[in-house]
């Protein structure tokens, strides 16, 4: 894919892009153009997420001494510019790192309620659900935790903060050229950018937008320029501050002075559990569904002869969505921040547990939902995805979001970036689905200060102690499926990178019971599904996994899904 603006940029961009493959022209007013790989083969360093410019100025850092963390920070900031729909400043999300001198790292800066949030804020009188309350204009906006996550990490990194966000900075002042699918997006949320802001924001274009216009962002610009000059605080407390917190005046949310500065990221225990003896995985603990998940759903299916099974067969995708409607039954009852609920973890990812839950395992039908519940223990669509890796051996992925796409639909006016929806991640109402269709309960309530529950799953995964995989994905729910599928096809199917990444996916979540497939599905196995007992309903894409794989002679291979704009960078 190659784009060209029809609206050029004013100045060229400076010397730290032209490293990276971007075409300047030399003319005033220059031209500049990129393209989305969706596979590299490299030595030295790899990069891919879902924009081409976030994977190259990412590229660039490392190509100037920086190791995967100062690349992690480089294409996240520029993912903010970029790709407004998940990339972002108003969000937060989850921070996975692998270091090569194999310290493990975690880093929760998943957004907060505010501290004047309360448990039945988007019920009505009666009790009952308002429709869109949790889901559209400030209210819906938890406290945002991405640049206390970047900042937290920062320590990691090599470079200069200055020279990481200078990329994010120069895409926002001088623009960049959009692509087709984001001109689709912007159009098709124009009518809820002019319902949700009370000052219109550089994303509502008469006439509409079209592949290669020029994206101009001069508040966002600005925002960047104060985070570069004065750090977290340039964020959370000054002139960002106020404008956060006058845009809550206007439309009624909940953010406070006090609530921004007080915001802190925090760096937890890892996810550490290996998987038939020679991979270890490393994730994210909660309040990450798929610090759960992902555990349980690999050790109920590892004493199964999956690589017997086969790719996509009656016998494989049966066991598979059997273990995914077991482990999301717990996810409903049992999860939600530990530091407010106090959730058996331990207990949730035993062996014992689990093999009693597969106790209800039949491989002779499909399981039933309304029989099927939480075990007994006595004691997302719009994500954004990317994973870095460095010849030391540093290995990186972090996942982040808004929630749903571009957030509440609301941007901070005068500072120039979207604002979360994530509110609607806690259980707004015991047994009522959230915009996802998962449902919680007490675990997940809401309360002032309470990080809400995530399906993010940010995993890295050693074979023989040495990194191997660097993955994860967006989308919602089928985050942790997505994540659980494509380790399955790679290490138990024997199956390339490329297919593994690309191949149609599946999803069951227990409610709704129903099991979800891409199109592209096999029709045939669709058939013998439904001779089975389920519920099958085709949809559209499934997340966009993106991957990194290490080889033992040095190669690293980097993987964009071709569901996207997603792209591979690498030298």
């Amino acid at each position: 894919m190659r784009i060209s603006p029809n609206r050029s940029a004013s100045s060229s961009l400076p010397v730290i892009f032209s490293l990276c493959f971007f075409s300047v022209s030399a003319q005033t007013g220059s031209e500049f153009n990129y393209r989305s790989n969706k596979e590299i083969l490299c030595r030295n360093g790899a990069v891919v997420s879902a924009h081409p410019l976030a994977s190259l100025a990412g590229i660039a850092m490392m190509k100037q001494g920086g190791n995967a963390v100062d690349a992690a920070i480089a294409t996240q900031l520029a993912l903010a510019v970029v790709y407004p729909g998940a990339g972002n400043l108003g969000g937060g999300g989850f921070f996975v790192a692998r270091l090569a001198n194999e310290k493990n790292i975690t880093v929760d800066f998943r957004e907060k309620a505010p501290a004047a949030a309360n448990r039945n804020m988007y019920l009505d009188a009666n009790k009952n659900v308002i429709e869109g309350k949790s889901e559209n204009g400030t209210l819906a906006s938890g406290v945002p935790g991405s640049v206390a996550g970047i900042f937290s990490y920062l320590k990691y990194a090599r470079l200069p903060f200055r020279k990481l966000i200078l990329p994010a900075i120069e895409l926002a002042d001088k623009g960049f050229a959009i692509t087709a699918a984001e001109a689709a997006d912007l159009n098709e949320n124009q009518k809820d950018f002019i319902s949700f802001n009370s000052i219109p924001p550089v994303f509502v274009k008469a006439g509409g937008w079209k592949a290669g216009d020029t994206l101009v962002q001069k508040d966002l610009a600005r925002t960047l320029k104060r985070i570069r000059d004065s750090g977290a605080k340039g964020f959370y407390e000054g002139e960002t501050a106020r404008l956060i917190v006058e845009e809550m005046q206007r439309s009624r949310g909940l953010i406070s002075y006090g609530d921004l500065k007080s915001y802190t990221a925090k760096e937890r225990d890892p996810v550490v559990f290996s998987y038939k003896n020679d991979y270890t995985l490393i994730t994210m603990p909660l309040p990450s569904s798929g610090g759960i998940l992902l555990p349980q759903m690999l050790r109920m299916v590892e004493d199964q002869d999956l690589k017997k099974y086969g790719f996509e067969t009656l016998k494989s995708v049966h066991l598979m969505t059997e273990v995914e409607r077991l482990a999301y039954a717990d996810r409903a009852k049992y999860l939600g921040d530990p530091d407010y609920y106090k959730v058996p973890a331990k207990t949730l990812i035993s062996y014992p547990y689990l093999y009693g839950r597969m106790e209800k395992f039949n491989p002779d039908s499909a399981g039933n939902s309304e029989i099927i519940k939480a075990g007994l223990i006595h004691e997302s669509e719009e994500t954004t995805h990317f994973d870095t890796y460095d010849r030391e051996g540093n290995c990186v992925s972090v996942t982040t979001t808004l929630n749903g796409g571009y957030g509440c639909r609301t941007v901070v006016g005068g500072a120039g970036f979207f604002l979360n929806n994530e509110m609607d991640d806690f259980s707004i109402k015991p047994g009522f689905p959230n915009m996802y269709g998962a449902v919680g309960g007490e675990a997940n309530a809401i309360a002032p200060g309470k990080r809400m529950l995530s399906s993010m799953t940010p995993t890295i995964v050693l074979f023989k102690d040495k990194p191997f995989l660097v993955l994860g994905t967006p989308g919602g729910t089928t985050i942790t499926t997505s994540v659980f599928q494509t380790l399955i096809d790679i290490i138990e199917f024997d199956m390339s990178v490329p297919d593994a990444v690309n191949k149609p996916k599946f999803h069951h979540q227990w409610l709704p019971d129903t099991l979800y497939v891409e199109n592209g599905f096999p029709p045939d196995l669709i058939l013998n599904l439904r001779k089975m007992g389920y519920s099958v309903e085709t949809r559209g894409p499934i997340g966009r996994t993106d991957v990194i794989r290490i080889f033992p002679n040095g190669d690293i291979q980097a993987v964009a899904d071709h569901r996207g704009d997603d792209d591979a960078e690498g030298y």
